[in-house]
């Protein structure tokens, strides 16, 4: 094959050498090294037009930024805010865009409201940080309890929660009737330390009609480990189209109501135990 003067010789003749080398699947440092042809300027002219082989292409690293980049263009994202979500630099972005048509300028007050939304959720994502992080260290704080602080929470708890009897309607039934699974757990555990059994336990759901009273009444069921037959039968309460509720969606599980059979004997007990907390903290603060 002939070698390159320094002249280069015949340029047709050349570069016919490196097109038919070229589609032989050389690559550029093949044909140079074959052709001897160490000038880039000349080279490029002796290959123009002639595609390079598959095998040299090797996948770019930032295609999908690119891709990326391009997509978000497209959607009206300044530079800016490309160059935040991506990492790259302006200047790959201004070069990877700048064949696709500029987004609308905003209104400066929207721009405004946009950045200072941005601000806000910024700041509520600190603020859910720092809340939860002073729930887990009060979580904490609280460590194993003993069986006196259970029984004295589960006093206060039914205290304030519970039923209770009325001057004008003496019943001494121990009924409980909640919405929050915890509080549920923590007054099970309450009446298992008081020695009450689950045996003598009955459960009622109260939900409102236009929730999933299926899917309450086995929530329910599980929560407490109870069999469907430990459950009387449901309360429906009708909807008032006047109220607004929040208490909606797929939490909304409405109340467990929790009733001690013959329990009058231990609502006298409850009754007195609260008296007693309530004679010892007016001591503490005579």
């Amino acid at each position: 094959m002939a070698h390159a003067h320094s002249t280069y010789g015949d340029f047709e003749d050349l570069r016919q050498q490196a097109v038919t080398l070229r589609r032989e699947g050389l690559s550029r440092r093949q044909i140079r090294d074959r052709l001897h042809v160490h000038n880039n300027d000349i080279l490029n002219r002796l290959l123009e037009g002639e595609p390079a082989p598959e095998w040299t292409k090797r996948p770019n690293a930032k295609d999908d930024l690119r891709a990326q980049a391009r997509k978000l263009r497209l959607q009206g994202w300044t530079y800016d805010r490309i160059q935040v979500e991506l990492g790259c630099s302006k200047s790959s972005i201004s070069l990877w865009v700048r064949d696709l048509p500029k987004p609308e300028r905003r209104d400066p007050s929207e721009q405004a409201k946009l950045a200072g939304r941005k601000r806000w959720e910024h700041e509520l994502a600190i603020r859910d940080q720092e809340r939860q992080r002073t729930k887990t260290a009060a979580a904490q704080e609280i460590g194993t309890m003993s069986d006196r602080e259970l029984f004295m929470t589960g006093v206060a708890l039914y205290w304030a929660e519970g039923g209770k009897d009325k001057p004008y309607d003496r019943r001494e039934s121990v009924t409980f009737v909640n919405s929050d699974p915890g509080v549920i757990n923590v007054y099970l555990a309450w009446l298992d330390l008081l020695g009450v059994e689950r045996g003598c336990l009955r459960y009622a759901v109260m939900i409102h009609e236009t929730a999933d009273v299926g899917g309450a009444e086995r929530y329910w069921a599980d929560l407490v480990g109870a069999d469907r037959s430990a459950f009387n039968r449901t309360t429906i309460k009708k909807h008032n189209p006047k109220t607004v509720r929040k208490n909606v969606g797929d939490s909304y599980r409405g109340c467990l109501v929790v009733k001690v059979l013959k329990g009058a004997h231990l609502y006298r007990r409850i009754e007195g135990w609260w008296s007693g907390i309530v004679v010892e903290a007016k001591r503490r603060t005579a």
